[in-house]
C-alpha cells in the first residue's frame, strides 16, 4: 500500500535537491530501503540520488559503511554514534553532497529497557556537518518503519532548505 506521506516528503525533498543543485545518498537499517524506494519513486531522481545502501546486520555497517566495530560495541547499533558513521559512510561511498542514515528497532522483539522498540536513531550529514536526531515511534513494526522513513526525508528536506537559505538546523 503506498504512503502518501511518505511520498510527499520524498517530492519536497527532490525539490530541495534540485533547487540548490545537490546530491544525496543514504543508508538505511529497520526501514530496509522504504526512504530509498520514495525517492526512486520519483520522475528523474536519478539527477540528485547518487544511491542508498541497506545494511542490516552490523557486518553489513562495518564493511559497507565503515562504521567502526568499536562503536558498535561501545554504543550499540542503535545510537547517536552509529547513525552519525553510517551516514558519514554513505556520503563517502557515494561521494554525495548530503546523506541520512537511520537505525532502529522496529519490534515487536529486540528491545530492551533503555532501547525499547520504536527507538530509531538518524544521521543527517550535509556539507560541513554531520547531526544526529532520535525519535520515538508507536505502532506495529509497518508503523514504526513507515515513521521513520517519513522522519528521515522531513528532516534531510528541512536541512537542505535551511542551506539553501544560508543557515544551518
Amino acid at each position: 500500500m503506498r504512503n502518501a506521506r511518505l511520498d510527499a516528503l520524498a517530492s519536497e525533498l527532490a525539490s530541495a535537491l534540485g533547487e540548490s543543485g545537490s546530491s544525496l545518498s543514504c543508508a538505511e537499517s529497520c526501514t530496509g530501503g522504504l526512504a530509498a524506494a520514495a525517492i526512486t519513486d520519483i520522475p528523474g531522481a536519478s539527477g540528485f540520488f547518487l544511491g542508498g545502501l541497506v545494511a542490516y546486520s552490523n557486518a553489513a555497517k562495518e564493511r559497507l559503511l565503515a562504521v567502526p566495530a568499536a562503536t558498535i560495541d561501545a554504543h550499540g547499533a542503535v545510537s547517536a554514534e552509529t547513525a552519525i558513521a553510517m551516514a558519514g559512510g554513505a556520503a563517502s561511498a557515494f561521494g554525495s553532497d548530503y546523506a541520512f542514515s537511520i537505525t532502529g528497532i522496529a519490534g515487536p522483539g529486540g528491545g530492551s529497557s533503555d532501547k525499547p522498540v520504536g527507538t530509531v536513531w538518524f544521521g543527517f550529514r550535509s556539507p560541513g556537518s554531520t547531526v544526529s536526531a532520535s525519535a520515538f515511534f508507536t505502532g506495529d513494526r509497518q508503523a514504526v518503519r513507515d515513521a521513520a522513513a517519513e522522519f528521515a526525508l522531513d528532516r534531510m528536506a528541512a536541512i537542505v532548505r535551511a542551506a539553501i537559505a544560508g543557515s544551518s538546523i
